[in-house]
């Protein structure tokens, strides 16, 4: 049987190595070719000026700012949580932290199944449940960036001409719209009715699942039920919905902390629409770090905006580097201090159909 590292670089269990080859090199090609569009057309050698005579100290208060999020981020995990097990925030701070580094450094936002499971070592948190509330959490980032997007439209309108693929964001706004609102009205109907869902997700597995695997399925889908049990109270849901909002505004407040570091200057709903615009774009797979899918539409609307070429590069590389250092060097420290490895395997069976039934806590 396979032992599956937990923290090896492609989250899975598999005998035929190029099936993580293969993973792999979809992102990486994305985001080698988001770079080229993102950076065809500009002369590198005034990028890199650009970038050396920024004035770096604005990126204190932007940090300073971008971390406050992250405890925001925390109490909100906290707050979702609270039916299965109350967990202070600041317990769940360093795990956040601990999910950025893992989707930061990993494929495919591995970060979130790391995060799961490193609650499941420390709180003995059910995985499924515990990720219930990751994709709960993911879902309303969704609709607060598409509200970002919708938000600003009309000024979006005015600079499809300059574009480029900018050009096509509103269209993209409502498929996302239509997507992330829908998984949320599924989510809300679930905690709502649980007897009822419980029941739909229990004749969906006797009929579709193979009977060898129902045994497993079914209990798993239980607790992943069971996650959702914060949105069971409207009041509830309401205060996840404006945690993430002053999450978000407190992100974009480091893109207005960063953009001072440049001599240039926007909107802050302009930041508010280029954080929208991103965010949404690093959904796609991409090689670890969201390398191109957040740099190229950045600049791209940067760009639309009037702001030269090479000046929204360096403020774009700059601030990606920037959300993407601190938390990860953060993370990376709390990973150590908890006490785990690199190379840590996940004990027999513990991989995620049956990882719930592991006594993980060390």
């Amino acid at each position: 049987d396979d032992l599956p590292y937990i923290f090896n670089k492609f989250y899975r269990v598999a005998n035929d190595d190029t099936k993580d080859i293969e993973g792999t090199g979809l992102g990486l090609a994305i985001s080698i070719l988001f770079m080229y569009f993102a950076l065809k057309n500009l002369h590198l050698v005034d990028v890199w000026t650009t970038i050396k005579q920024a004035k770096f100290i604005w990126l204190i208060p932007g940090v300073a700012v971008y971390f406050l999020a992250v405890w925001a981020r925390a109490w909100r995990w906290h707050y979702l949580l609270r039916p299965l097990k109350k967990i202070p925030t600041k317990t769940m701070f360093p795990i956040v932290a601990i999910g950025y580094m893992g989707n930061n450094i990993y494929p495919a936002r591995a970060g979130e199944v790391l995060r799961a499971f490193v609650l499941k070592r420390r709180e003995n948190v059910p995985v499924s449940a515990s990720l219930a509330t990751v994709i709960v959490e993911r879902v309303f980032d969704g609709v607060v960036m598409l509200g970002f997007v919708f938000l600003n439209l009309p000024e979006l309108a005015g600079l499809n001409q300059a574009s480029g693929f900018i050009g096509n964001i509103r269209q993209l706004a409502i498929i996302g719209a239509v997507a992330f609102i829908g998984a949320l009205a599924v989510f809300l109907l679930a905690a709502m009715y649980p007897t009822v869902t419980e029941k739909a997700v229990n004749w969906l597995v006797t009929h579709l699942i193979p009977s060898r695997w129902q045994g497993k399925i079914s209990p798993i889908m239980t607790r992943f039920l069971s996650g959702l049990e914060s949105l069971r109270s409207p009041k509830d849901a309401l205060m996840v919905f404006i945690t993430s909002t002053i999450i978000w505004l407190l992100e974009t407040g480091k893109y207005w902390f960063v953009m001072h570091a440049f001599p240039f200057e926007v909107s802050f709903f302009a930041l508010m629409l280029m954080n929208g615009i991103v965010n949404l774009a690093t959904t796609l797979p991409s090689a670890p770090g969201y390398v191109g899918t957040f740099d190229a539409p950045g600049i791209a609307l940067l760009t639309a905006y009037g702001v030269p070429g090479e000046i929204a590069a360096g403020y774009t590389l700059v601030l990606h580097v920037a959300l993407w250092l601190p938390i990860t060097v953060l993370g990376a420290y709390y990973f150590v201090r908890e006490g785990l490895k690199w190379g840590e395997k996940v004990p027999d069976r513990a991989v995620l159909v049956g990882i719930d039934d592991q006594n993980l806590n060390a």
